[in-house]
């Protein structure tokens, strides 16, 4: 059963809706019943359909209503507009309208890619309701029946809603966060607190060693421009400031200065002022965005979740009676990669052992950092330097999964989509794109443009052929926390009750995600028991994507106090 809400005044119709999408019957409460309406319908596990999950669900996770599952109508609606599988049906091909605009606004979302500029295309959810929720599930179930894989794409927006779901979950209940111990770490590396705009001791210290051993006097390494300028008058000839470059130079001012970068990084994105910002009783809160980049993975808005850097994680205390459980599938993305190409030889490189550990067993490369370096080089388009000389081997060993992300690097060199497993496509490249292609081929093109037309066709032909993994790697993670978010629904209340959780207060429940690692905030009974089920959960997940194919997903747990101790 569907039960279709939608916002009317201050009130909330709702529609129930049979399997087949047939209206059975409506009715209309005010907004401050719906939250028990909700409770009271959960007996009979409806399916909710609604605009959009982070406006109606986090009223309900106020109220104590948990959800089991839901239909995210924004969120389907960037699938189904831009997939392949449904480019055929009308809802593909009509005139943009509200929907399609419901997934932007100017709020600022910080996403993990942010150095990979083709993934930095990012979709940011608004919170105003659209009353045509009714109608544009009719639409959406469509558009799902006519396509050429309806199967695939309704697992596709049950994982993408129940991850919706589970991204307000995770915001509401907080990350188990202790200003203590936060605070003592920031002491420690950087000195005594200090008033925003002022530097602590250390970088203080840092600073001038910086300036006496380059000889320049003034320097501020806060500034790239400024930086540049003071590195050449004493002597370094640089082209940025980047970290990786100056890691290249040799010179006594280098290792005070990445040092003095490192802490100037920790205290801008985690430092006091973060803390006072994110940190509220005992939790950090911050708003994850489901289906954020434009490959399916989650960004955030505000509070730098995807990124907690190792220095500050051991301020991640699990509460008293209480674990954390810490999980990351190991090698995810070859992994996926071996399941979509249906390479048997990669499978059995990586069935029940270090995947590239069984590449270099097969032959194919020397060592294990070898193994490692050819397959990120297969799966991101570096075919130059070490890549390049290690990737025929490669594909004489597995030419089944090295065909499939070449096939889709050819068919992005082409401006052509490439799709997921499940049925997420790739956007076309945009207007800049083609007119350099179509620049190349006026009668007038010289050398120049032809060469930068090849250069923007392989640019895009090294996004598409990771976002066929990448994409379908978010898809694996989303049906990995759905089945563990069912499996810790199924244990039993905790005697011993989670301070700040709210709704999760004596459940265990998820924390954490960061696109191949989970965190379940769990009491300690119940420890050993969600490590079962994260380890089920991801074979659970791996058949889900593909089938009987002997392709496994290992998964590292740790239990511990505190998140600092799983790394």
């Amino acid at each position: 059963m569907h039960i279709v809400v939608e916002l009317r005044a201050d009130e909330v119709r709702v529609s129930d809706y049979d399997d087949s999408g047939s209206r059975m019957s409506q009715a209309t409460v005010t907004r401050a019943a719906f939250p028990e309406l909700v409770r009271r319908r959960e007996a009979e596990h409806p399916r909710w359909v609604w605009s959009d999950t982070s406006h109606w669900y986090p009223q309900l996770l106020d109220d104590g209503v948990i959800v089991e599952r839901c239909h995210d109508l924004t969120l389907s609606r960037a699938i189904l507009r831009n997939s392949e599988l449904t480019a055929d049906t009308p809802l593909a091909r009509a005139e943009p309208d509200g929907w399609d605009e419901r997934r932007f606004d100017d709020a600022p979302v910080e996403r993990p890619d942010r150095g990979t500029t083709l993934f930095d295309l990012v979709a940011e959810p608004t919170h105003d309701d659209d009353p045509d929720a009714a109608v544009e599930f009719e639409r959406q179930l469509q558009a799902v029946a006519a396509s050429a894989e309806p199967a695939r794409l309704r697992l596709l927006l049950a994982a993408e809603s129940v991850g919706a779901l589970i991204a307000s979950e995770m915001r509401h209940a907080g990350l188990p966060w202790h200003v203590e111990v936060h605070d003592r770490v920031l002491t420690e590396l950087l000195g005594p607190r200090v008033p925003p705009g002022r530097r602590p001791a250390t970088m203080t210290r840092l600073l001038g060693e910086i300036s006496e051993k380059l000889g320049v006097p003034d320097v501020n390494p806060d500034s790239p421009a400024e930086l540049v300028k003071a590195l050449r008058r004493g002597g370094i000839e640089v082209s940025s400031t980047r970290s990786w470059e100056l890691k290249e130079i040799s010179h006594p001012a280098i290792p005070p200065l990445l040092e003095y970068k490192k802490l100037s990084r920790l205290l801008t994105a985690n430092g006091w002022s973060w803390m006072d910002t994110w940190v509220r009783d005992g939790r950090f809160h911050p708003e994850y965005v489901p289906g954020g980049v434009v490959t399916g993975r989650w960004a955030a808005r505000g509070g730098g979740a995807l990124q907690l850097p190792k220095q500050v994680r051991s301020a991640v205390v699990a509460d008293a009676g209480w674990k954390l459980v810490v999980a990351d599938a190991a090698q995810l993305e070859p992994r996926i990669l071996t399941g979509m190409s249906s390479d048997t030889a990669m499978a059995k490189a990586g069935f029940g052992q270090d995947l590239y550990d069984g590449i270099v067993a097969s032959g194919a490369v020397d060592d294990r950092a070898h193994a490692k370096i050819a397959m990120l080089g297969a799966m991101y388009g570096a075919t130059t330097g070490e890549s390049g000389r290690l990737l025929p081997g490669l594909t004489k060993a597995f030419p089944q999964a090295l065909a499939l992300v070449e096939a889709a690097a050819r068919r992005g060199e082409r401006g052509e989509i490439v799709t997921t497993r499940l049925g997420r496509s790739s956007p076309r490249p945009g207007p800049s794109w083609s007119e350099a292609q179509s620049a190349a081929y006026r009668p007038e093109a010289g050398e120049a443009e032809q060469k930068r037309a090849r250069s923007r066709a392989r640019d895009w032909g090294r996004f598409t052929r990771n976002f066929v993994v990448q994409g379908s790697a978010a898809e694996w993670a989303l049906c990995w926390m759905a089945e563990l978010r069912k499996r810790l629904a199924a244990m039993p209340a905790s005697s011993a009750a989670s301070a700040g959780a709210g709704a999760f207060a004596r459940r265990a429940h998820l924390v954490f995600f960061l696109h191949d690692e989970v965190m379940v905030h769990a009491p300690a009974e119940q420890a050993d028991a969600v490590a079962r089920a994260v380890t089920e959960s991801a074979r659970t997940a791996g058949r889900l994507l593909f089938g009987d194919f002997p392709v496994d997903f290992p998964v590292t747990v740790a239990v511990v106090d505190d998140y600092g101790q799983a790394k």
